[in-house]
């Protein structure tokens, strides 16, 4: 229904956990490759099936990252407490229309179902981004010719219309199977190839402007932490302690998906780096792995904490002192 609702012009959104994300994983590949954009914010909690309903996780990372069958990458903001789940969910919805996108929010059951305090929301002051959309005055500029699928500026991102719009040149078939360029039905290998790299150009593209990773780092530390959600509040007291410890760590919070280049320079300005997260398989740190030249690899460590319960700054701070062999 949301993403009916966006094809047809609105701004669409809906919420869900992960069973439901689960249930509609042809629906985000159907949206990804139609190039639809909706807004699906996942508050995340323990799995696999019904695992711990009301218990937080950061289980559903890499699903959502990539659901859907065939080869599929998805936008995925990672809102680190409850001032910023209100501000992505406000800039989801730029992001979805500015690349014709599913984006995926995931929050969890600790910032869903929680009491926190935090400053007064502000109300958005800037007129939305609804992207590349073709008006009737658009259309008679071009003389009726344009291509739904077609990429112009070389960004991978194309332009669209929407139902309704008055003109005899709008309209084109929305397909989920394969199409060239004019959202023409084709089972051409060279129309599909051209079609998935151009969707890659857009991802890549939007890599630069999503939300950039958070740093707070002195310069003078060899050690490094890596987390994301609200993993940050346990981050942040367990920074303290270490630092009573003698124990500098410098600390960068990702916010989104795909990750920024900042990641790796973090990686490569620490000897080690511990990727912290609450799930059992280090997802994070899987993905990390894989964007990070193969020499940078050995540098990064797991830090796992999959319970249900949020995770406390000891679950950080003991492995980490054991593995720098620190005395507490």
């Amino acid at each position: 229904m949301a993403i009916g609702a966006s094809w047809a012009g609105a701004r669409a959104m809906t919420s869900t956990s992960g069973p439901g994300i689960s249930l509609m994983a042809e629906f985000a590949g159907l949206a990804y490759y139609a190039e639809v954009p909706v807004v699906i914010f996942d508050i995340q909690r323990i799995g696999p099936s019904t695992g711990l309903p009301t218990r937080t996780s950061q289980g559903d990372i890499s699903f959502a990252y990539t659901i859907s069958h065939g080869d599929t990458k998805h936008l995925v903001l990672l809102p680190g407490s409850v001032e910023e789940c209100y501000e992505f969910g406000r800039d989801a919805f730029d992001y979805a229309d500015r690349f014709q996108t599913p984006v995926f929010v995931l929050s969890d059951l600790d910032l869903g179902m929680n009491l926190w305090m935090t400053p007064a929301f502000k109300y958005p002051e800037k007129p939305f981004d609804r992207g590349k959309v073709l008006s009737k005055e658009d259309l008679d500029r071009l003389s009726g010719e344009w291509g739904r699928y077609q990429d112009v500026e070389g960004d991978g991102i194309t332009y669209r219309t929407l139902p309704g719009t008055d003109h005899p040149a709008a309209g084109y078939f929305t397909r989920g199977s394969g199409h060239d360029e004019h959202a023409r039905y084709t089972e051409s290998a060279d129309a599909y190839a051209r079609n998935m790299d151009r969707l890659n150009r857009k991802f890549e593209t939007a890599r630069a402007a999503l939300p950039a990773p958070v740093v707070d780092e002195s310069g003078k530390s060899s050690v490094g932490l890596i987390a994301f959600g609200s993993t940050d509040a346990a981050v942040r007291e367990a920074r303290e302690r270490l630092a009573a410890a003698n124990q500098s760590v410098d600390y960068l919070r990702i916010r989104a998906l795909p990750l920024s280049p900042d990641v790796a320079g973090f990686v490569e300005r620490h000897e080690t780096v511990y990727v912290v997260e609450q799930n059992r398989d280090g997802q994070m740190f899987d993905l990390i792995r894989l964007n990070l030249p193969a020499e940078l690899i050995g540098r990064l460590r797991s830090i796992r904490h999959y319970n249900g319960q949020p995770i406390p700054a000891d679950a950080i701070t003991e492995p980490l002192l054991q593995s720098e062999a620190i005395p507490v």
